[in-house]
């Protein structure tokens, strides 16, 4: 289940306070929903001394600030590893000093953390030096993976971490100000006047815009692939090429689900602000929909907008297992956008 960064931290928090911490999470969520913070706040939670200066007045950790910067945490006992080589890659230097320093000697309630940004980044060599780390944990050690694409890290590195995925906020930024503002139209129109006619325009609107992101995607990561092959053509193996095909082929799969799933938690914030405002709350997720939202707030009883969130909810979870895409976004837009009420 996808969860807000509030959300997961709370649950790390609680874990922290029971002294049951994982020694390593994987982050993953699209971008802008909140890995880079969610590993800030976590790093100022274990080490407050480093974030703030230390405890408060009574001895207690101060309230962690939600605006920590990651960079800004980063010192002798906080390693951050990020992709700097020219084709974007995560270098076995960084995964071995970053090692090191998790075997280093801390003070006592000092943790040792790394955080590996972009941790999709690393290939072969990188990859099994970072599982070694993993398999055998110094104490004290706390490592963060942030991901957007936790598809492509090796299963073994996947099945050591405790997995934390964020949802993706409202204000998507795969969405440009113009296709929000059409789509947004679109969903307007479906949901106030439901038929089948209007759902599956609204389905014909959704796949265009998938269509076009997906083009987007592949033709960077086909760009990728001739710098990188271009780089390193002289010195590397025959099948090296054959394996960074594959590694793009998967790379763009995973960013297109990525976004598909973005897109379907837009649809879902949108009705969510509905919900908000029929609950006489003026805090929206997509403010410059406040108007359109409203009016379906007016229009529709709580019960039926709710059925809409749970449809679009099922949909998600849907697109997660081997049903074909067309058919299961035919199928949710009519049940949420054919009728009234969802029903």
């Amino acid at each position: 289940m996808a969860l807000t960064e509030n959300m997961a931290f709370n649950l790390i928090e609680g874990a922290h306070e029971r002294k049951r911490l994982a020694h390593a999470f994987l982050i993953s969520g699209a971008t802008g929903s909140g890995k880079r913070e969610l590993a800030a706040r976590v790093i100022a939670m274990v080490n407050p001394a480093e974030a703030s200066g230390g405890g408060d007045l009574f001895g207690g950790s101060p309230d962690v600030p939600c605006s920590a910067d990651l960079d800004d945490l980063e010192g002798e006992f906080v390693r951050v590893v990020r992709p700097r080589s020219r084709s974007r890659r995560i270098l076995i230097d960084d995964i071995r000093g970053l090692e090191r320093s998790m075997h280093l000697a801390a003070p006592s309630g000092v943790w040792k953390v790394g955080v590996v940004v972009d941790a999709d980044r690393m290939f072969d060599e990188p990859a099994n030096a970072f599982l070694k780390t993993l398999e055998e944990p110094p104490p004290g050690c706390l490592l963060l993976l942030l991901t957007s694409n936790a598809d492509i890290l090796l299963p073994t590195i996947r099945s050591r971490c405790v997995e934390i995925v964020l949802q993706s906020s409202g204000e998507n930024q795969f969405l440009e100000e113009q296709e929000s503002a059409a789509f947004a139209a679109i969903l307007a129109h479906s949901a106030a006047k439901p038929s089948a006619h209007s759902a599956l325009l609204l389905k014909v609107a959704f796949e265009s815009l998938l269509n076009r992101r997906k083009e987007g995607i592949n033709a960077a990561n086909k760009d990728s692939l001739k710098q990188e092959a271009d780089a390193y053509k002289q010195a590397t193996e025959g099948d090296w090429l054959d394996e960074r095909e594959k590694y793009y082929e998967a790379m763009a799969a995973s960013e297109y689900l990525a976004v598909r799933s973005a897109l379907v938690d837009w649809l879902i914030s949108w009705l969510g602000d509905a919900v908000r405002q029929k609950a006489g709350s003026t805090a929206l997720s997509l403010s410059q929909h406040g108007e359109a939202t409203r009016k379906l707030a007016e229009a529709e009883d709580m019960t039926g907008l709710l059925a809409r969130i749970e449809t679009l909810q099922e949909l998600r979870d849907l697109l997660n297992t081997n049903v074909p895409e067309n058919l299961a976004l035919e199928v949710s837009f009519l049940k949420a956008f054919g009728s009234s009420g969802a029903g």
